[in-house]
């Protein structure tokens, strides 16, 4: 490679964790040796702050993290925002509006954190359809017994919606509502959900603005993601690698795709393009 890297961005979600959420140790020893020499390691992912698993943000060299699909830049360290692009409290509510013509889970972030309805929490495994997925979104989220009535009470806005649907015809009607509202951006990374952000509001943009922030040129970054919420970052870093487990959308834009995150793939993508005498993907 012509450009020395100095910053990866990692998505979690099929990308640094396998599918049972965990960090393998052989990624662990790999990301401290990227570490150690002076790369910085950033979290980009569509959770919010609080949805990052400890072991992540305890991580050596992870001292940033884009959340919520960018709608906010975290200094993890000292746990405060550096930049946030939030959803507007009357976009929020009319979101959820919408979401109330479908039979979805609805879920509202907001300072960092996830909120879910109570009832719909109940019968999560028809509306998340990943089992992976079912213990870390128990843990992370705080049940209200009326999410609607939370965003009117807070009135303030919002890092995203999110909108996780039982059947996939309602969720694509509920897109094409969505896409005739002004203000926001939607992206699915699942499949069967839509997440909903202010106009504008990506991973790619955000993952630059830190970039620029921290004097580091496009070129120098390398992303690592796999789902349609991270086609933004892979195309505006310098060096764009797609999960073996990406979808098309992620591996048509990548300049490079490693192995899947089950057979740890972003430990080779930096095993090969940052330390010297690295694997190949």
């Amino acid at each position: 490679m012509g450009q020395k890297i100095k910053l990866i961005a990692l998505d979690l979600d099929g990308t640094l964790l396998t599918d049972q959420k965990k960090i393998t140790p052989y990624t662990l020893e790999i990301l401290k040796k990227a570490s150690d020499l002076g790369v910085i390691i950033v979290i980009a992912t569509g959770r919010p702050f609080m949805g990052i698993p400890e072991e992540v943000r305890s991580l050596q060299g992870v001292r940033y993290a884009v959340s919520s699909n960018g709608a906010k830049i975290i200094d993890v360290e000292k746990q405060s925002t550096i930049m946030e692009q939030l959803l507007s409290a009357d976009l929020a509510i009319k979101m959820l509006e919408i979401g109330n013509h479908y039979d979805a889970l609805q879920e509202i972030y907001f300072e960092d954190q996830g909120y879910v309805d109570e009832a719909k929490m109940k019968q999560l495994e028809k509306y998340h359809h990943n089992p992976n997925m079912w213990e870390y979104f128990k843990s992370t989220r705080k049940q209200v017994p009326d999410i609607m009535a939370l965003a009117k009470e807070r009135n303030q806005d919002m890092d995203k919606v999110q909108m996780l649907f039982a059947d996939l015809s309602e969720r694509d009607a509920a897109w094409k509502e969505i896409e005739k509202v002004k203000g926001v951006t939607q992206v699915d990374s699942l499949g069967y959900n839509i997440e909903i952000n202010a106009a504008g509001v990506n991973k790619g943009v955000k993952l630059l603005e830190l970039g620029a922030m921290l004097g580091i040129k496009p070129e120098e970054i390398m992303a690592c993601g796999d789902g349609q919420n991270d086609v933004t970052m892979i195309q505006m870093a310098g060096l764009g690698v797609a999960m073996g487990n990406a979808v098309d959308a992620v591996k048509d834009v990548a300049n490079e795709v490693t192995d899947t995150n089950e057979q740890q793939g972003v430990a080779k993508a930096i095993e090969k393009f940052i330390l010297e005498g690295g694997k190949e993907c």
